[in-house]
């Protein structure tokens, strides 16, 4: 009788989809972005994804063992996170950072708050920011065709000119899954034929984003500088993969689009008024924080309930 009282981390949504299987989707998902990454930017991109997802699945087996709880390995998460770090990590990053990273993102964020279901934040997200405010200058430097220089947003930041079209296909300066629109757009549209993400999250998050660029970016309707900035950055990555996670973003439905608001507003913010050309790994971060409070206010009234008169 006492096991009815026992209640496990969330979610609590019956179906017939475990938890290794969604994991296993979005992995899949990540392949065109992650072979595109590696063709674009070669063998350094392979290692830094390989070491990132060994890293990430050593860490949790490891901890678990040291302390004497049921592994937790299968269930594909672990996974998952060492692929999305790595396709936010430049592919010059040192190997030894990488690691840290991915150290940090699985035993300090996901694992000492109890694990999957349980960490506050997203793991990746996570290790990315602790990377970047630790290590900004590896972090921030890009190498594309032998040549290091500014990504497309550090130009367009500087006022100057960028070709759209590299940006979308992905053959540009950048990180190593987030410089192809249309290998992200792919593993976006699997994601939704299987229905493990609605457009939600994503459309709120990138129409606010569009409309703020509007109008604060300073060029008025420019299509090109509003093309510009969706296809710049980690938006498109971040909108469909990190910000839809199941664990750190809202479940009310008219909390998904106020939490996609709220990340087009903080990135549009980060990215026009701050020091910083990029701005969606910390814009989703803030939100993740913000959640609980947009949960609960957005907790949908039940049919006949009326609200209490004080």
């Amino acid at each position: 009788m006492s096991d009815m009282y026992n209640v496990s981390s969330s979610s609590h949504i019956r179906s017939k989809d475990t938890s290794a299987k969604i994991m296993l989707y979005v992995a899949i998902a990540l392949l065109p972005a992650s072979v595109f990454g590696i063709w674009n930017f070669g063998l350094q991109a392979l290692i830094l994804i390989l070491v990132c997802v060994a890293t990430c699945v050593a860490s949790e087996w490891i901890f678990e063992k040291l302390i004497q709880k049921k592994s937790t390995i299968n269930d594909f998460s672990a996974v998952v996170t060492g692929l999305l770090l790595a396709l936010n990590l430049p592919h010059t990053l040192p190997i030894w950072q990488a690691v840290l990273g991915s150290v940090f993102a699985i035993v300090i964020v996901k694992m000492l708050f109890g694990g999957l279901g349980q960490n506050f934040m997203n793991p990746a997200l996570g290790g990315r920011c602790f990377l970047l405010v630790s290590f900004a200058g590896t972090m921030t430097s890009f190498t594309y065709d032998g040549v290091t220089g500014a990504t497309p947003l550090a130009l367009l930041k500087n006022g100057e000119s960028v070709d759209t079209m590299k940006m979308l296909l992905g053959t540009t300066a950048g990180t190593i899954g987030e410089t192809s629109v249309i290998a992200i757009l792919i593993g976006a549209i699997f994601l939704i034929l299987m229905g493990v993400i609605d457009l939600t999250i994503p459309a709120s998050y990138i129409l606010s984003f569009g409309v703020f660029v509007l109008l604060f970016g300073g060029h008025g309707f420019d299509v090109t500088y509003l093309t510009a900035h969706l296809c710049g950055g980690g938006l498109m990555l971040g909108a469909f993969f990190m910000a839809t996670d199941y664990v750190t973003s809202p479940i009310t439905p008219m909390g998904k689009v106020v939490f996609g608001i709220v990340l087009g507003i903080l990135t549009g913010l980060f990215r026009l008024f701050g020091a910083n050309a990029e701005g969606v790994s910390f814009a989703i971060i803030l939100g993740n924080l913000l959640v609980p409070i947009i949960e609960k206010f957005t907790i949908p009234r039940a049919f006949g309930q009326k609200k209490e008169v004080k």
